[in-house]
């Protein structure tokens, strides 16, 4: 293999299944290569805010003059989005040592593609002299590849029912596996305002430094400014965060609880916050495209994230008619997903996506008849987030507003093609 698509290619081939949790062979591996982090480690988890809350970490941490690194998954339009290194997306060539480095560690270990390519972007970010590392994990908590990884901080965003057959039928279940980041003595901040009592039990039973939201930190606002306060310490007369929606206030304040935290190892000013709040940037969250027609572009892909969409939707003003382009998951709540945006959606485009795991477009459009109720709405099905993006802007007015949604496969799929 010359090259990361290469690797990619090789990746996707070695493994019987595309997900399989636990962690006896990624630790193995691990072992093999000798890999761990030199800096604190701040881990991820949750079912909403995981991405938005490692962007502002990031951007704040930044502003302080630590040098990052962070992964995420999954990606929009390039693998290489899922590790950032000082605020870049690495390179390709830069990933390729580190994905040799795991076919020599693994032998006879047979390592999915999410844990050999965890395993590989871990390396490079080990080897890459960091101040700190901020680690997103891919599903669940307790099993998924990231935890081999001991956290100096935990943080768990929101929780909801999502990836059910994996992690368990509902909310204590699913907080249960989340909290399998926490860590003995070490700080965990729930930014979730209404956590799973699973999750405080965990930290009891573990004796992790529980941070909760409305406990131990809060905040306050109003339309043009708000506070945060927790342990001893607040910030007053702050900015909101440059990524848009209501629930960004949430991900902040759990933000600045880990940074308090954490102040100790890493201490940070409060101009530091303003400006890391006032700078960050996520593509797909909420993301508004200016233009005529404006474009909205969210990976809203469960019930809880589509509700808040909707809401954010609703706050943004008047629009004549409002088109959505929607791809989503086969295993996801279609039923509710639907139901929450649809009062909005004038007109659906819905759209196959480029994996197996992907519902068709016409089951899409099926579940979407089978509770709509306004005679008035349209809707078309195509082959590709490309073509159902393209159909849209060919129908909509200049006034109008455009929303693409679902699956980071759909949001993606607009992307790359450049919009």
């Amino acid at each position: 293999m010359k090259n990361l698509d290469e690797w990619l290619a090789h990746c996707e081939r070695l493994h019987p299944t595309t997900i399989e949790l636990g962690l006896d062979r990624v630790k193995t591996v691990a072992d093999r290569m000798a890999l761990r982090f030199d800096c604190p480690v701040i881990t991820m988890a949750g079912t909403n805010g995981k991405g938005s809350t490692c962007a502002m970490l990031e951007a704040i941490l930044s502003q302080s003059g630590f040098r990052t690194g962070v992964y995420t998954s999954p990606h929009l339009v390039r693998f290489e989005e899922r590790c950032r290194i000082g605020g870049e997306i690495v390179t390709g060539d830069a990933l390729v040592p580190y994905f040799e480095r795991v076919e020599a560690a693994r032998g006879e270990v047979s390592l999915s593609y999410f844990e050999f390519t965890t395993l590989a972007i871990m390396g490079l970010m080990a080897a890459s002299k960091l101040d700190v590392a901020i680690l997103e994990v891919g599903l669940g908590g307790r099993l998924d590849a990231v935890n081999i990884f001991d956290a100096d901080c935990a943080v768990i965003t929101s929780i909801d029912l999502d990836h059910m057959e994996y992690l368990g039928p509902d909310r204590e279940s699913i907080g249960r596996e989340k909290a399998g980041i926490m860590r003995t003595g070490k700080p965990v901040v729930v930014s979730d305002p209404m956590p799973p009592q699973s999750v405080v039990d965990h930290a009891t039973e573990i004796g992790a430094d529980l941070w909760l939201f409305g406990r131990d930190y809060n905040v306050q606002g109003d339309k043009q400014q708000w506070s945060w306060a927790g342990r001893g310490r607040r910030y007053g007369g702050l900015g909101y965060p440059a990524l848009r929606g209501a629930n960004q206030l949430v991900n902040a304040s759990g933000v600045l609880a880990a940074i308090e935290a954490l102040r100790p190892k890493l201490p940070v000013t409060a101009q530091a916050v303003r400006n890391g709040l006032a700078m960050v940037e996520l593509p797909g969250r909420f993301q508004i495209v200016p233009g005529q027609p404006v474009l909205v572009l969210d990976v809203a892909h469960n019930p809880h994230s589509v509700a808040a969409l909707a809401a954010n939707l609703d706050a943004m003003g008047f629009h004549p008619v409002t088109h959505a382009v929607f791809g989503a998951m086969a295993d996801k709540d279609l039923a509710t997903m639907l139901a929450k945006v649809m009062p909005i959606i004038d007109r659906w485009y819905f759209t196959d996506l480029p994996t197996p795991r992907a519902q068709t477009a016409a089951k899409l459009e099926e579940e979407w008849r089978a509770i709509e109720t306004r005679s008035d709405v349209r809707a078309s099905t195509h082959t590709s987030p490309e073509d159902a993006f393209a159909a849209a802007r060919a129908a909509a007015d200049p006034a109008d507003r455009i929303v693409v949604f679902g699956s980071f496969y759909t949001v993606g799929g607009v992307l790359k093609d450049g919009m």
